[in-house]
């Protein structure tokens, strides 16, 4: 029935749901041994490449770093990552592995390509298919996905130790952390993910772009502007080229790593990107698999797992109750439609596979907004203002419900030290988290990384909204051209890279002012993280007393989602009732 769950969808979250906590254990369990330093069951056919790497690279991983020189490793990779992408996407037409003969990327687009694969966004201007070589899409774009999740997860592993250790300088080896969170984690998991990928039909080989007859040929007709000068050559089309290339290994870790990043324009609505039912399960499982297993990881390498199980259930039980809302909202269908005449009785298909259906494709949109993943199964464009309401609102929350691998348990942990400061001061104690207390330069630190992305999301919008170049682009008038800037915006300081769609933001304007969105919203965020692991590791721990606030139980964890939600809300509730509230009331009114 329209507006209700059918026992198929709930089977289906439900079961999606049971598969993503039994990992989170086992899973959790194994990357808090690799960045323990611990044995695991890789390291004997793996540890002799990882020395090979450290000899090398000349580097010694029993060398420890502070957070100063932490933070410059961090920077000195991903700039240096930068460059390297950057020229390689601007000369790819010198490179091998080019069968389509891709041109040159231009310089706007080459920034905003580069900017985004290198902070985990992957924000895309452009179409794969039509853009991008292989050269590009292996050695740039895959090598990134790989370099830029492992960087959250090192950022990740150095705050934690900072929570962990006492009376401590330094918070771990950058390029150790680094290696490690690769060659032990994303690389096996990745080639399991692409080889069942591979199994189900999605395409991994070198060749031509194939040339297909087409059952009727297309006429078309000649076309003179105003002047009478012809614009379009009448012709007659008799066959079509049917994109594909190393697909399989790219989709692997775009979904594993929270990258999200399409080897084909449509992304996973693709079928040579998502072919079956089993590969959209396998797929959006991958997108909540490593973000979730983080939090026991965490819990893990403290000493209390109960503390990586509270700040998972935060997590949950904002996510499930938004998820929830959105099939809902989907499944209600379009009034404007149903005053037509039109049968909704199947909710509101629009921009949606008939192969996926309502449930998987808000699922996806759910999942991938929440985990700093943005890919894509569905126009989020096309959903009702309230069920495209759901993706931009877990955006705006930070990407901490899961969040990127790494960042996002980072950014959820920045929440967590201003809500154990607000509970210290409503009860009159000094704040403690984990035995360390929280003092000004915490709070402030974690208030840098908390305000930094809004400023940019609001200033972004507002520049898109008041200036010509900004207006261009804009394809719908009204509250939906600007929830379409709104989106963008959102999606890139927090480094999620979905779209809403309907903007043209393959342009001088959009691709450097989303640029440098996006390289603000990450490394504006893992500077003070770092900061502030590595003022955690320098304090003692004080020991718990009975007025010690208990931050595994459900008061806290009640709390933690109230400060989130409250944030997000204060923040961005004049932007929201701007865009999808007034389109949505718009709806209803039948105006």
């Amino acid at each position: 029935m329209t507006g209700m769950f059918t026992t198929n969808g709930l089977l289906q979250l439900g079961l999606y749901f049971f598969v993503l906590l039994a990992c989170v254990k086992s899973l959790g369990g194994y990357m808090a041994r690799v960045y323990g330093g611990h044995s695991v069951w890789l390291g004997k056919p793996l540890r002799p490449l990882e020395r090979l790497f450290y000899k090398t690279a000349g580097i010694d991983p029993a060398r420890e770093m502070t957070w100063k020189q932490y933070a410059t490793a961090v920077l000195i990779f991903s700039f240096g990552s930068f460059a390297l992408l950057y020229v390689i996407l601007r000369w790819q037409s010198h490179f091998p592995l080019n069968p389509a003969g891709m041109a040159d990327i231009t310089p706007a687009l080459a920034f905003n390509t580069a900017a985004s694969f290198i902070t985990n966004t992957n924000w895309q201007s452009y179409g794969g298919e039509s853009t991008i070589s292989y050269f590009s899409q292996m050695v740039g774009l895959t090598m990134q996905n790989f370099a830029s999740a492992a960087v959250g997860m090192a950022v990740m592993v150095a705050l934690v130790r900072g929570l962990a250790r006492k009376n401590a300088k330094t918070i771990g080896n950058f390029w150790a952390d680094l290696l490690r969170g690769n060659l032990y984690i994303l690389l096996p998991l990745a080639i399991v993910c692409a080889l069942l990928l591979a199994s189900q039909g999605v395409v991994q080989n070198f060749g031509e772009y194939v040339k297909a007859p087409l059952v009727e040929s297309l006429q078309i007709e000649e076309k003179k502007d105003d002047k009478g000068v012809v614009t379009q050559k009448a012709e007659t089309i008799i066959e079509q080229t049917i994109a594909v290339g190393p697909a399989a290994s790219q989709i692997a870790i775009k979904q594993l790593g929270t990258n999200g990043g399409g080897f084909f324009n449509v992304n996973s609505a693709h079928p040579f990107e998502n072919p079956t039912p089993f590969a959209n399960f396998l797929e959006v499982l991958a997108i909540l698999l490593i973000p979730a297993s983080l939090c026991y990881t965490f819990g893990a390498m403290v000493g209390d797992r109960r503390q990586g199980w509270a700040v998972l259930a935060a997590m949950t039980l904002i996510f499930v109750p938004l998820l929830l809302y959105c099939v809902t909202q989907e499944q209600a269908g379009n009034p404007k439609f149903a005053a037509l005449g039109i049968d909704q009785s199947g909710g509101n298909m629009e921009g949606k596979e008939t192969r996926f259906g309502i449930v998987n494709s808000a699922l996806w949109a759910s999942a991938t907004t929440a985990a700093s993943n943005g890919s894509v199964n569905a126009m989020h464009d096309s959903f009702t203002p309230m069920g495209g309401f759901v993706p931009l609102l877990l955006i705006q929350f930070g990407e901490v419900i899961y969040g990127g691998v790494g960042s996002g348990l980072y950014g959820m942990l920045m929440f967590v030290i201003v809500a154990v400061f607000i509970a210290g001061l409503m009860v009159g104690r000094t704040p403690e988290y984990l035995g360390k207390k929280i003092q000004s330069f915490e709070m402030k630190m974690a208030s840098v990384a908390i305000l930094v992305t809004p400023a940019l999301v609001l200033f972004g919008t507002a520049l898109g909204v008041m200036t010509a170049a900004g207006k261009a682009g804009i394809a719908n008038p009204g509250a939906q051209g600007f929830s379409e800037i709104l989106y963008a915006f959102s999606s890139a300081a927090n480094n999620n890279g979905s779209a809403f769609g309907g903007l043209s933001a393959n342009t001088p304007f959009y691709n450097t002012w989303l640029g440098i969105c996006i390289l603000f919203g990450r490394f504006w965020i893992i500077v003070p993280v770092l900061a502030i692991a590595g003022s955690l590791a320098a304090k003692n721990s004080v020991p718990a007393s009975a007025g010690t606030l208990s931050t595994h139980k459900p008061l806290f964890i009640a709390f933690l989602i109230g400060t989130v939600i409250l944030v997000g809300v204060l923040t961005y509730v004049p932007a929201l009732a701007l865009g999808p509230v007034v389109e949505h009331l718009n709806m209803i009114s039948g105006k």
